[in-house]
């Protein structure tokens, strides 16, 4: 039997609001019971719920997640004072030539919008971590630059960072289930990258 969609997207696994529909009857937005014919069923491809299994991978992926950011907040807020996409945008700028990159470039890396990283510089930059610098070749152009500052509370934050990335992931899991996942996540995201021009992406926006 199909599932119907679940109403609550951040419901954590288990939740009571997201049920299998009742024998006869139909799932959540359908005008047809399960297994009835009619003459707008004859024409119209019937919608592909998830299975139970599916939900619960669904389910355990959003819990999971959901719960790790959570975690790797919390630990950055307390031994940084930055959330977490903060100390990834350090991270990008620490490993780009020279410590910069242009503003469009740190976005596509982030995989976030230009809005929400303008507003996130702004705050490095008040923090004194981050400077913006004009472009030379492109009056509209804006690089990012990583400063002493910036640097030094990134060589003090990592190591604390990288223990709580480890104990809550990579120690709970194989060498074999890292891989697993590893080769999973490329292909999720290869699947939300397309190629083609004019694609929605976040850092076009």
């Amino acid at each position: 039997m199909d599932t119907a969609p679940d109403p609550d997207p951040g419901s954590a696994p288990g939740s009571s609001t997201t049920v299998a529909p009742a024998p006869g009857t139909a799932p959540a937005g359908s005008t047809d019971a399960p297994g009835t014919a009619t003459a707008s069923s004859a024409t119209t491809p019937r919608h592909r719920w998830l299975t139970p299994g599916e939900q619960r991978v669904w389910r355990a992926y959003r819990h999971a997640t959901t719960l790790l950011e959570d975690h790797l907040d919390r630990q950055l807020q307390r031994d940084a004072g930055m959330p977490h996409i903060y100390y990834g945008l350090l991270v990008q700028l620490a490993e780009a030539p020279g410590g910069r990159l242009r503003m469009t470039e740190l976005a596509m890396s982030a995989k976030i919008t230009r809005s929400r990283l303008s507003h996130a510089v702004a705050r490095l930059e008040k923090s004194g971590w981050v400077r913006r610098e004009d472009c030379p070749s492109d009056k509209r152009g804006q690089f990012a630059v990583l400063t002493e500052q910036g640097g030094e509370v990134l060589r003090r934050t990592a190591p604390g960072h990288v223990d709580a990335v480890r104990q809550a992931l990579f120690d709970r899991l194989t060498p074999e289930q890292q891989k697993s996942l590893g080769e999973i996540m490329q292909i999720v995201a290869e699947g939300l990258q397309p190629d083609e021009a004019g694609a929605d992406l976040p850092w076009l926006r």
